[in-house]
């Protein structure tokens, strides 16, 4: 006898796939309402019905350290989990991102005869190529984002669908910069710069006093800006203001939100960001930009170890060339920072090219993301559940 519903498990470890996941159950929804989802997930999936049954929370741990701290509870959540898709089984399980948690419980899944996709690509062409062989045992299907990701997957005899990049969806191809200067209420005939230091406290911990400083020495050699800071939790902004207190910087000139991250890159001139999400964000806001980060030195000399490419920002990699500056770790000091500032607002030839090549990566990635992504899951289903 038939379901009257379908079930489907779902891990999302983190704020972005959580913003993913509930992009996906809303399309899915919309296309066959009679589907139950369950697992790992945050408040935006629960706000569409996705029942979570540990707190996100708990995956959200970034960098060695933190990750090896906490490595037998997140494991051992893991086992118990996949004890309970397995006793459950849902006719299919999707990983959102999270992969060195999400492919471990991929893999016991398939084995056990539950189909598994993974709904954005690790960053196997960046380093730990090897993950595409584990990736090709764990998964029956890989969701990706980048236009050069299926290719890599296609050798490797891993099924593969490209959805494009939901950010592209949502971020209009023409952002109107006034508009946003005046819901922002920043001050006019001003050069504006925003300032994005990291979304994370260990970001905020490396970066934030870096920032602060880049921007005074700005600052001293262009009167005429103010600077505008999104800031994703409280926690985050908090320690921006610390670094503000430490470095006696509390005299510049700086809208600090809380939130409003798109209003602020839609009201920038110029931008500083830290490598990761808010660099391609930056991009599809078509603002010209200088990519700066810093993480533990023992993080980063094992990274470096491993990097296959030579840049890290994902406009650059798109680009297949240093398109953006990228100041890294030793390189990202104060001087630096604010030295690559000056010189991407005195080559206005720069900063053209890095507008129209931004224009190009926007309409490549504007797939209607949720919609692709729905239509390989439920592609999925339809073959497993004929």
């Amino acid at each position: 006898m038939e379901r009257e519903y379908l079930r489907v498990g779902m891990v999302a470890g983190e704020a972005s796939g959580d913003q993913l996941g509930a992009h996906l159950i809303v399309a899915l929804k919309a296309r066959r309402p009679a589907i139950a989802f369950a697992g790992i997930g945050g408040p935006k999936m629960m706000a569409q019905g996705f029942e979570s049954h540990y707190p996100m929370e708990m995956l959200s741990v970034r960098g060695y350290a933190e990750v090896l701290r906490h490595y037998a509870g997140i494991m051992a959540m893991r086992r118990k989990l996949a004890r309970e898709l397995i006793e459950a089984r849902p006719e299919l399980f999707i990983g959102v991102d999270s992969s060195d948690f999400n492919l471990g419980l991929e893999r016991k899944l398939k084995e056990a005869g539950i189909p598994a996709i993974h709904y954005v690509s690790p960053s196997v062409w960046a380093w730990r190529g090897w993950r595409i062989r584990r990736i090709a045992r764990s998964v029956d299907r890989i969701l990706v984002m980048f236009p050069f990701e299926p290719a890599l997957y296609e050798k490797a005899g891993v099924p593969v669908t490209y959805v494009g990049h939901p950010l592209a969806d949502v971020i209009p191809l023409e952002p109107n910069k006034d508009e946003a200067r005046a819901q922002l209420r920043l001050p006019g005939g001003k050069l504006i710069v925003a300032l994005l230091p990291g979304s994370r406290r260990s970001e905020l911990h490396y970066m934030a006093g870096a920032f602060v400083l880049a921007a005074h020495r700005f600052r001293q050699e262009v009167h005429d800006v103010h600077f505008v800071c999104p800031m994703v939790t409280r926690d985050t902004r908090d320690l921006f203001e610390q670094a503000m207190h430490e470095h006696q910087r509390t005299d510049l000139p700086l809208t600090l939100l809380f939130g409003h991250s798109h209003e602020a890159l839609a009201a920038a001139d110029l931008a500083l960001v830290a490598s990761g999400t808010a660099a391609l964000e930056t991009a599809l806001f078509k603002t010209p930009m200088v990519i700066a980060y810093r993480q533990s030195p023992v993080t980063w000399a094992l990274m470096r170890s491993m990097l296959y490419l030579p840049y890290v920002g994902m406009p650059n990699i798109l680009a297949g060339e240093r398109l953006v500056p990228e100041l890294l770790q030793d390189e990202a000091n104060p001087a630096a920072l604010a030295g690559a500032l000056l010189a991407l607002l005195r080559d206005t030839a720069a900063q053209k090219r890095q507008i129209e090549r931004f224009r190009e990566f926007h309409h490549l990635l504007r797939q209607n993301t949720a919609e692709k992504a729905a239509d390989a899951v439920l592609g999925m289903l339809r073959r497993t559940h004929a």
